[in-house]
């Protein structure tokens, strides 16, 4: 019969952890719940429940610095953070409507477990580069530390960078300190209509490369355009290349106008304010456009940005599908339809020939079971991640089975 452990501090839980190896049992970890659709499927009989370790620990805006238990909603950070004009940097997304769940229900160490990185990624990174320090208990049942609540904190192995990403499979984290950021002014975005996908990438390659400081660049074909919440963008009936510019009120405006005239051979040249702005980039951060139908499969891309034209074209030609791309032409979302059984070796395939690599976010389990849902590894590599696995957990305690079959 399943069973949940649910403990009110640290010290718990490393005894649940240490009562979980005496016993060999594997622990499903699980804090708002929201991201339990991600990954690959797998069956245990206990889950650690670390919903009690919530709330804001310590918040000092002049330093920059935020402490917090790692199940605090991203709501109630983010809201604290906009009562002193901060933020999180990372634009950590909001994938539980993606997921099938209610919005803001994710937390901060969720965030921190899929290593979450929004359109400001190409300008500030993911969330591991936000990762000031962390509390954690390992696999071994050992409590440990890394990092501390300053910039500069780094000797020996910078453990911070190893925990984003790793869904829960190294250690079960306890306390999170994090970097914020000052809040821009003003955000404005400069749109140019009706490029496809090879165009777009020029558009957004061009704007990165100027002296205008853009930071998101993304591509919404016209089929998704009518998908947005925003007025403008949903009655373009074209599609629709996105720069964004933020910081001061006039060095906004003066980079928006100089950006304009160096667009202009592209197209018809449009802008965004700042509330449009802010709801615009909301959708393209949390994948609004595919959104529905909710059984289609939604597949994360990366590939370098100057390949994405072509990548995009080519997964184009599978029946149903649907994308857009993000991070200059770096990030594709495709949504393809359930019923295309062959898709994923499909996507793989384009994804290895542009030397990339694919993410299966959505999927039914029986999908997510059949199919890898992270991209197979190299051998050198998937040696590297078991050692990293044994490492933090020789048990195979935690989460075992949610990233790789047999790690």
């Amino acid at each position: 019969m399943a069973s949940t452990l649910k403990p009110d501090d640290a010290r718990q839980v490393e005894e649940a952890i240490a009562w979980a190896v005496a016993n060999g049992e594997p622990l499903e970890l699980i804090g708002r719940g929201s991201k339990r659709a991600l990954g690959r499927p797998f069956q245990v009989e206990t889950m650690l429940d670390l919903s009690a370790l919530s709330g804001v620990i310590d918040y000092e805006p002049a330093e920059l610095v935020l402490t917090a238990g790692p199940a605090t909603p991203m709501a109630e950070i983010e809201k604290l953070l906009a009562e002193n004009n901060q933020m999180l940097a990372f634009e950590p997304m909001d994938l539980t409507a993606l997921l099938g769940g209610a919005s803001s229900e994710g937390s901060l160490g969720g965030s921190l477990m899929i290593n979450s990185g929004g359109p400001r990624r190409i300008k500030s990174g993911a969330a591991r580069d936000h990762l000031l320090g962390f509390e954690a208990v390992s696999g071994r049942a050992e409590s440990f530390k890394s990092g501390a609540r300053v910039v500069k904190n780094v000797t020996g192995y910078d453990l911070p960078k190893v925990i984003c990403g790793s869904y829960g499979t190294l250690a079960a984290v306890t306390k999170i300190d994090v970097k914020v950021l000052p809040r821009p002014e003003k955000v404005y975005t400069v749109l140019v209509l009706g490029l496809d996908a090879e165009q777009a990438v020029r558009a957004m390659g061009a704007a990165m490369n100027s002296a205008h400081e853009v930071s998101a660049a993304a591509h919404v074909p016209a089929n998704l355009t009518a998908k947005s919440a925003v007025s403008y963008i949903r009655e373009a009936g074209a599609s629709v290349t996105a720069l964004r510019i933020e910081g001061f009120g006039p060095s906004v405006e003066r980079r928006c106008a100089e950006l304009r005239e160096e667009l202009a051979s592209f197209g018809t040249i449009e802008e965004l304010h700042t509330m449009n702005s802010l709801s615009f980039w909301l959708e393209v951060r949390d994948v609004h456009y595919l959104v529905a139908p909710m059984q289609d499969p939604v597949w994360r891309i990366s590939v370098p940005p100057a390949s994405g034209a072509t990548v995009a074209a080519d997964l184009s030609k599978l029946d149903g599908a649907a994308w857009f791309s993000d991070w200059s032409g770096g990030l594709i979302w495709l949504q393809l339809p359930a019923s295309n059984d062959a898709s994923s070796a499909e996507v793989r395939a384009t994804v290895d020939a542009a030397g990339g690599h694919a993410t299966l976010v959505r999927a039914s389990k029986d999908v997510r079971a059949a199919v890898p849902v992270f991209h197979p590894q190299p051998a050198p590599i998937a040696a590297l991640s078991r050692r990293v696995k044994e490492s933090f957990d020789p048990k195979q305690i935690l989460n075992p089975g949610r990233m790789y079959a047999g790690i």
